[in-house]
């Protein structure tokens, strides 16, 4: 195997990594409110869902945008490839901030409330 070969797969590992914190924290967001419904907890479940979803989803994007920065970096780069990748990553960061917005409530560079 080349050191192409090598980043290559490296970048799809982190692709892959990704998708299971995805999936891993989908499942495990739905077993928090699972568990939460089985004890009579019925109060704001969904919203508890929504934000564990959304936290997970944002990890994930950030593998993702790891992975595609890797792979056109050193497997395509091209301008066309460094286009694509700046488009990828200015929809992926919009993304982020939405999920930001609707788990947190707030912008991600905006303070936090304190309690």
């Amino acid at each position: 195997m080349e050191f192409e070969d090598y980043v290559v797969l490296a970048a799809q590992v982190v692709e892959g990594t990704g998708v299971l914190v995805v999936l891993v924290g989908a499942a495990l967001a739905a077993g928090i409110v699972a568990v939460r419904y089985s004890r009579g907890e019925t109060g704001d479940n969904y919203q508890l869902f929504r934000r564990y979803l959304g936290r997970a989803i944002l990890l994930g994007l950030e593998f993702l945008v790891a992975a595609d920065i890797i792979r056109t970096v050193s497997h395509d780069p091209t301008i066309n490839g460094v286009v694509v990748l700046a488009l990828i990553v200015l929809i992926r960061t919009f993304l982020s901030f939405t999920i930001e917005l609707e788990v947190e409530g707030r912008w991600p560079w905006q303070k936090a409330p304190s309690a």
